[in-house]
């Protein structure tokens, strides 16, 4: 299983972190994962799926535990990248209101925009994930945007 799905699996760690030493650790950890959850394996869909979403689990939970374990100063950031405390604020804002809209937004939608545009995958990798077509992961991709500016709208009337 390794031999055959280690360099797939990788890809797309990679393409979500980008950086290959992360790529590496949640790789290692998917494989670890699946032996030990092989059993659970229904064969519902082809073992890269599988092994993909454990592979983007794995790669949220390690994100997760970075911003727990690494808080950062605003205030230090805004001097140091040379916006001001309060343009910071506001963007912080704007993307707080659309990660909102965002988390309203049902499945599939919600996750296809998420791997999307903050996992930066593309329509193949993301179709792989759904067991669906690349025109299907394109139109929900679509959808979800236009589902989002609604909100978005809909919000500020």
């Amino acid at each position: 299983m390794y031999a055959e799905y280690f360099q797939p699996v990788y890809t797309f760690v990679l393409s979500l972190s980008q950086d290959a030493a992360v790529a590496e650790e949640i790789t290692q950890d998917t494989f670890f994962k699946a032996m030990k959850k092989i059993d659970s394996f229904r064969g519902e869909c082809k073992m890269s799926v599988w092994l993909c979403q454990i592979a983007k689990n794995s790669y949220f939970s390690y994100l997760d535990k970075q911003k727990r374990q690494a808080p950062t100063n605003d205030l230090d950031y805004s001097v140091h990248s040379g916006e001001t405390f309060e343009e910071t604020l506001a963007d912080k804002e704007q993307a707080f209101r659309i990660h909102q809209a965002l988390h309203r937004l049902g499945e599939p939608y919600k996750e296809v925009f998420t791997l999307r545009v903050f996992g930066e995958l593309p329509f193949a990798q993301i179709s792989l994930l759904f067991g669906k077509t690349e025109s299907w992961a394109r139109v929900t991709f679509h959808r979800a945007k236009q589902q989002l500016i609604a909100k978005l709208e809909e919000e500020q009337t």
